[in-house]
C-alpha cells in the first residue's frame, strides 16, 4: 500500500466535501435561490445541469444515458492510469493531481448516477449534477469590432460548479504547467533509445 495513502487521502477528502456541500445545497436551497458570500462577485448559486461539467449539456434522455456511461469509462479508465502511476513510481506531484481529477469525475459521477433515485426524480443514471460556485468577478460587453461577440455582454467567471469541477481543472492546469518536471526523466530516454537506433 506504499505509495497509495495520500492519493486515498486525496480522493476521499476531495469526495467527501464535494458531496456534503452538494447534499446541504439539495436539501436546504431551491433551484435559483442564492446566498452572497461577497456581494456580486462571489455567490452561492443552486443549478443543476444535466451534462458535463460547468453546465455543458449532451442532449437528451439518451444523450444523459451515454454521457453517464463515459465517466463511468472515464473514471475507470483514470483509476486505472493512476494504480499504474503509482506502482511505476512516477512523479509524485503526477500523481496527486491525477488524484484530484480522479476525484472530480467520481464526484459527478455520483450525482449524475445516484441522484435522481435518491432525490426520487429520474432513474438510475439520469440524476443531474448540483452545481453551487458562481464567481462573476467583471462584467461588460465586448466592443463593437470585436470578431463573433462584438456588442454582446460578457461575465467572467459565467460557469456555475462544483467541487469536482474544480478538482478536475486543479488537476489538469497543474498538469499542464508541469509537464516537463512531470515527465523529464522519459524525455531523458528518448535520445538513449534513439543513439541505440543510429549505433545500430
Amino acid at each position: 500500500m506504499k505509495g497509495y495513502n495520500k492519493p486515498i487521502i486525496i480522493i476521499l477528502a476531495i469526495l467527501l466535501a464535494d458531496q456534503a456541500i452538494k447534499t446541504w445545497v439539495k436539501t436546504n436551497m431551491f433551484i435559483g435561490q442564492e446566498y452572497q458570500l461577497i456581494k456580486n462577485i462571489a455567490i452561492i448559486h443552486f443549478t443543476e445541469n444535466n451534462g458535463m461539467a460547468f453546465g455543458m449539456e449532451f442532449g437528451g434522455d439518451i444523450g444523459k444515458l451515454v454521457l453517464s456511461i463515459f465517466r463511468i469509462l472515464a473514471v475507470t479508465g483514470i483509476g486505472y492510469g493512476l494504480h499504474f502511476l503509482i506502482k511505476h513510481k512516477y512523479h509524485r506531484g503526477l500523481i496527486m493531481n491525477v488524484a484530484l481529477i480522479f476525484a472530480g469525475a467520481l464526484g459527478n459521477i455520483i450525482d449524475s448516477v445516484f441522484y435522481g433515485v435518491i432525490y426520487k426524480y429520474a432513474s438510475i443514471f439520469h440524476g443531474r449534477v448540483v452545481d453551487m460556485f458562481y464567481f462573476p468577478l467583471f462584467q461588460g460587453h465586448f466592443p463593437s469590432w470585436f470578431p463573433v461577440w462584438g456588442g454582446e455582454e460578457y461575465i467572467f467567471f459565467r460557469p456555475v460548479f462544483n467541487v469536482a469541477d474544480a478538482s478536475i481543472s486543479v488537476g489538469v492546469i497543474m498538469i499542464l504547467i508541469y509537464q516537463k518536471v512531470y515527465f523529464k526523466e522519459e524525455m531523458k530516454e528518448e535520445p538513449s533509445i534513439n543513439s541505440e537506433i543510429v549505433e545500430d
